[in-house]
């Protein structure tokens, strides 16, 4: 067993470079204090209990020609998860804003991808969160995804998972204890469709892995789930927003929050995926049946050419992203 001192260490950790760290710009963490962009760099303490118990909380948020889209929304849904967990930051969201404000600002991208975790510590491998004695703050820039109507504009398969919904209020907010959520990515890939949709302990409908679901129905209703097992996604809530302009010119009767059975599924006019980086995809078949006519159905495509309208106009953080940005290669 080769023994790896701190004298050697950067060479070992510069034999694991890799290609796909290319999408990585930039990483803050409270452990070091400041920002790296070496995606080498990137590290989180194997004694935080983020990593050995899942104990933290996070959110992502997407920035579109340097602006950043929902954000204050998303932090919002951060401290409100993290209250669930009795897990604080000093300085609360405003703090927490500042700090990825000037990750971004060091990033320098135009669009990216931030996601912010709050954890526990590190303090031991213990189950007790008391070990920890303060918590840590990390906010990792990355590549963007891209829409996925741009990429598959035929719309997208989906099946019925067979992976359980999360139990209780672990399925109302955004905790780092993702293994079912990734199980059904894996069902999806290994099944060939594009996404999964759960149910309930009551045979509704829930979620994909990462993504709300919602139906459009024969009466042109627009609804998705109650949030009684389901996370209250940011861009869901605002494509039901924009939805109630399609209200007011007859395309839609309603928008609302309803129980939907899998048989509404089957008997919707259009089924809509919704996520921070899909913005709004049409399921155009489920279980191997089509959804409607099998094609993307007026409504999606309408709400998903209306949320890239509301991403581009967004001017939210735009002019503070760049001061930010100047400020950070003036102090270089």
């Amino acid at each position: 067993m080769k023994i790896i001192t701190l004298s050697d260490y950067m060479d070992a950790l510069a034999a694991t470079r890799a290609a796909w760290q290319e999408r990585y710009y930039a990483f803050y963490s409270s452990v070091l204090g400041g920002v790296v962009t070496d995606p080498l760099l990137m590290q989180v303490p194997a004694d935080d209990h983020l990593v050995h118990r899942g104990d933290g909380v996070f959110d992502t948020f997407k920035c579109v020609d340097r602006a950043a889209y929902n954000l204050d929304a998303h932090l919002r849904r951060l401290m409100r998860s993290a209250g669930e967990i009795a897990l604080a930051w000093p300085g609360g969201l405003e703090a927490i804003r500042e700090t990825v404000l000037q990750t971004l600002a060091v990033a320098g991208r135009d669009d990216c991808s931030c996601r912010v975790i709050l954890a526990r510590g590190p303090g031991g491998f213990g189950i007790s969160p008391y070990e920890s004695p303060t918590p840590t703050l990390y906010v990792a820039v990355y590549a963007a995804g891209r829409p996925f109507m741009e990429a598959h504009p035929e719309g997208a398969r989906a099946i019925r998972s067979a992976i359980p919904v999360k139990s209780g209020n672990l399925a109302t907010f955004k905790h780092c204890n993702y293994l079912p959520n990734m199980l059904m990515k894996r069902e999806a890939v290994d099944a060939g469709v594009d996404f999964v949709f759960s149910y309930d302990t009551r045979g509704f409908l829930a979620e994909g892995a990462t993504e709300n679901v919602g139906i459009v129905t024969p009466r042109r209703e627009l609804l998705f789930p109650t949030m009684d097992s389901v996370l209250d996604g940011t861009t869901m809530l605002r494509v039901m927003q924009l939805a109630e302009a399609l209200v007011a010119d007859g395309m839609l009767a309603r928008v609302a929050f309803a129980d939907i059975s899998e048989d509404d599924v089957r008997g919707a006019s259009e089924v809509l995926v919704v996520g921070t980086t899909l913005n709004v995809a049409s399921a155009c078949a489920y279980n191997g049946e089509p959804i409607g006519d099998g094609s993307p159905g007026p409504v999606g495509t309408r709400l998903d050419a209306m949320l890239a309208h509301d991403i581009a106009a967004n001017d939210n953080l735009r002019t503070p992203f760049r001061e930010r940005r100047a400020s950070a290669l003036h102090s270089e």
